[in-house]
Parts: structure tokens; C-alpha cells; sequence
């Protein structure tokens, strides 16, 4: 047994597990050491010895070699926002400081059957509406690489928690990039899978006890190797026996040599501009990609950016209006009917949006539709689209403004290339492929058709491989 156990990546921990290197129980402790001595403030909520428990049990199914789930002892985290049986869930609100649900959310339901140890909930803001991981009952969560830049959000304790090695792995949710911006910020794998794919239910917000949840929020895994976010899909696209489902997912994968795939590359957009040491990120990679023999295509994108954008946010504020009281909403009508027609003021923007009628969202829905049919006949002609993952490396903690190099822009930047395709549900895998002068992580994001998420974690072990080499 070794404390450098604990640094390795999730699926080299399975393998000492599997082999009796280590027992869960031991292996649960490490972390949980490693917790106690952390300083990011990224796990929130523990009980160590429901842990200890379920720990326990992984062992002596193993000592009788019996039926072992895909994470058979493993111990990971949860993000703040998802259900927890026995185990308080706050979504970083007040208003739910003392809440501890008697029901697991659907996805960490899922982990649990395949034998994943639950030893504490990770950091978020107030029900997960920031981009920055801070609210007033836990703090902020510090980013490992540097305390005065942010880890992002909304899975910002997630990210922070992988990056710091206190878990191998966690879930986490992605609306409106909140699991791939902090996977990008901290240095870290942050798979957002194909919406659908993984269950939403029990993810707060919505409030407790909803049985519906946005129609873009999707639970995903990170983790610090695409190995092991392999592991989690597999795991989170696995009925558990209480959901009585009698369909099972094999989703695609693609073993071809990186010589083989059709790669574009949307380095840029002036919509959304990347500072140099991104854009030098983004060139870097597609010069190794090229020496390796890729067929790579610079592309300024399937879809128009500028219009992506726009729906995607009417699309945002309608979903968000879903457990709106009625006070608050006939307030936010009348003040709508007041606006005057040439108001573009982002109150009024908000104000209007928050109050469409069905069939303006039925027509946005319809849009939504169109961009889909573009996005599958791009992915006729290539395998994978890489682009930025944001514009720049983590911004200062507690900014509520964007610098791209030497100009300011604004806050919500920062997730507008994650955001190409919340609203479309495409799967997309934020990948570390470099360092700043500064010490600060960059990433880049890969793109996929729908149901290729295998084949993204595929093409991100090869780009891990190439760029290794190309150093």
C-alpha cells in the first residue's frame, strides 16, 4: 500500500483494487486524509463512516469473488447539486443548508449499483447559477493551480477536487458549460455526455422532489484520464434495477489511427475571440495532429456563432422560468408589457425572454431543430470538430469581467464556446493540453455527433499521446 496510490488516475486504482494491492477500505482512508490536509475547500459535506461502510462491503464481496459493478470499491465525490441519499445536498443554497434527501438522484443511483463509494459532496454556487464556486454556507473553492484564480462553475468543487487529487473521479452537471469551463480551468477531463443519455432527475435545481429538470442539464463525469471517464459512462449509462429499464446502451467506439480521423478545427470566431496563448494552444495542437499524419481542416464552423448564441440563451431563460412563482411571474409579465419596443437593454433582453409565449418557443425549438440537421451533415464530413474551450485560462476569483489580452469583454464569454452546444445536446469533452506562462491550464473541446462519446474519448487518449510527443 502507497499514498502515491492515490495520485495515479481512477482506472489505475481499480486495477490495484482488483488485484488486492490495496483494499477499498484503505484506499477510501488515503483520500479521505488527503481531504483533512486540503486547503481548496472543494468537498463540502462528508460522512466518513457510511463510507467506511460501503467500502467495507466492496471488500467482502471481493474476498468472495462476488458480483462486482464497474467501480467495484472505488471511492469518488458527488457534485453539491445532486441528490444523495442519507447525505446533505444543498445546491450551495441556505434555504436547503439542512436538506438530506431519502432518495439518490438517478445518475449517482447508478454509480452506487455499479459499486462506486460515495465519500462526500463537492462545492457549487447558489443552486449553480455562476461561474464562479462560492456561496455563503461553504466559501469559495480555491483553484489548485493558483488560490487567486477561479476553478469556474458551476462544477467548480468537482474540478478542483480531481485536479487536487482528493478523488479520483466525480460527477458533476453541465447546463450551460458549468462542468466543462472548471474542467478547463483546473486542468482536468470533463466529459458532458449526450443529452438523454444520463437521467437529470434529482439534480437541484430543480427543487427537491421534481421529477422533471431542464431539457438542457445533463450530468457528467471528471476525472484526470479519458480512461476513466470510460468507466463512469459506462457506469452512468447503466440502469439500476429500480429504474425496471429493458433497454441497455452500446454506444460506438473508434479505434482507427489518428492518421485515419477527420479532424476540423474551429480555432477561432469574432464573436467570441481567444487570447494568444489560447489561439498558440490551439495551433500547437493542430501542428502535432498534422505531423501525425491527421487529416485536419481549418473551419470557421457548422453554424453561425452569432445565432447560435441567440437561441441558445432564449432557450436558457424559458427553461429557467419553470419553477418561477406566480407572483414573481406576473410581476416579470407586467414589467415585460412595459418595455418600450426599441429597450435592448440586457434587463429588458432578460425581461422578454423570461416571458415568451409557447409559440415563441416552439419556434425557437424549431430553430433548435434546424441547427441540429447542420450540425449532423457537418459530422458527415468529419469525426470530430476541436475548438476552444473558453476564450482564456482561469480568470481572477470573484471577476465578474473577461480580458482577452487587452480587451474587456463580457463575463458570460467565458462559456460561449461551450455553449455551441448545450442547447443541441451534442456530447463534447473538454481536454488539458497545455500550461500558461503562468502556470494555468488550457484546454481545448472536442465535438462529436450525437451518441459518439466513446469516440471522443477515444480521439482525447490519442491527443494525449501526440502531445507528449510533440513536447
Amino acid at each position: 500500500m502507497t499514498s502515491d496510490l492515490i495520485l495515479q488516475p481512477a482506472h489505475v486504482q481499480l486495477r490495484a483494487l482488483e488485484s488486492r494491492e490495496i483494499s477499498s477500505r484503505e484506499l477510501l482512508d488515503l483520500h479521505l486524509d488527503r481531504i483533512d490536509a486540503s486547503t481548496v475547500n472543494a468537498v463540502v459535506t462528508r460522512d466518513d463512516d457510511a463510507a467506511r461502510q460501503a467500502a467495507h462491503a466492496a471488500d467482502e464481496r471481493r474476498a468472495r469473488s462476488g458480483d462486482a459493478g464497474i467501480l467495484d470499491g472505488l471511492p469518488i465525490t458527488i457534485k453539491d447539486s445532486l441528490e444523495t441519499a442519507g447525505l446533505r445536498t444543498t445546491s450551495g443554497a441556505q434555504e436547503l443548508q439542512h436538506h438530506i434527501p431519502d432518495r439518490d438522484a438517478d445518475a449517482v443511483a447508478r454509480l452506487r449499483h455499479q459499486g462506486a463509494v460515495i465519500m462526500g459532496k463537492t462545492n457549487t454556487p447558489a443552486y449553480c447559477q455562476d461561474l464562479h464556486t462560492d456561496n455563503p454556507l461553504f466559501g469559495a473553492t480555491l483553484n489548485p493551480h493558483d488560490p487567486t484564480c477561479t476553478v469556474g462553475g458551476s462544477s467548480g468543487g468537482p474540478a478542483a477536487a480531481v485536479a487536487a487529487h482528493l478523488t479520483p473521479a466525480d460527477l458533476g452537471s453541465d447546463l450551460a458549460g458549468s462542468l466543462r469551463l472548471p474542467a478547463h480551468y483546473c486542468g482536468v477531463y470533463g466529459l458532458r455526455p449526450t443529452h438523454g443519455l444520463v437521467p437529470a432527475r434529482g439534480h437541484v435545481p430543480r427543487p427537491p422532489g421534481w421529477l422533471t429538470s431542464s431539457d438542457m442539464v445533463t450530468p457528467g463525469p471528471l476525472a484526470r484520464h479519458p480512461r476513466d471517464l470510460d468507466l463512469l459512462l459506462s457506469a452512468l449509462t447503466t440502469p439500476a434495477p429500480a429504474e425496471s429499464t429493458p433497454w441497455r446502451v452500446d454506444l460506438p467506439t473508434d479505434d482507427r489511427s489518428v492518421e485515419r480521423l477527420r479532424i476540423a478545427i474551429w480555432a477561432d470566431d469574432p464573436h467570441c475571440s481567444v487570447d494568444r496563448e489560447t489561439a498558440q494552444a490551439l495551433n500547437t495542437l493542430q501542428e502535432a495532429l498534422i505531423e501525425a499524419g491527421a487529416q485536419v481542416c481549418d473551419t470557421p464552423g457548422p453554424v453561425g456563432f452569432a445565432d447560435s448564441m441567440r437561441l441558445f440563451e432564449q432557450l436558457l431563460h424559458a427553461t429557467a422560468t419553470a419553477t418561477t412563482d406566480h407572483e414573481t411571474a406576473a410581476g416579470e409579465l407586467a414589467a415585460a408589457r412595459e418595455l418600450q419596443d426599441d429597450d435592448s437593454s440586457p434587463r429588458a433582453t432578460v425581461l422578454r425572454l423570461r416571458t415568451q409565449t409557447h409559440r415563441s418557443w416552439l419556434r425557437a425549438n424549431e430553430e433548435r431543430a434546424r441547427l441540429r440537421s447542420d450540425w449532423q451533415r457537418f459530422f458527415t464530413e468529419y469525426d470530430v470538430l476541436v475548438t476552444p474551450a473558453a476564450p482564456t485560462a482561469a480568470i481572477p476569483a470573484g471577476s465578474r469581467t473577461l480580458h482577452v489580452d487587452e480587451e474587456e469583454r463580457s463575463f458570460f464569454d467565458q462559456t460561449g464556446w461551450a455553449n455551441l452546444t448545450s442547447h443541441i445536446g451534442l456530447p463534447s469533452l473538454v481536454v488539458p493540453v497545455t500550461m500558461t506562462a503562468q502556470g494555468l491550464p488550457i484546454g481545448v473541446q472536442i465535438i462529436g455527433r450525437p451518441y459518439a462519446d466513446r469516440v471522443l474519448l477515444a480521439v482525447a487518449e490519442r491527443l494525449a499521446a501526440l502531445l507528449r510527443s510533440f513536447e
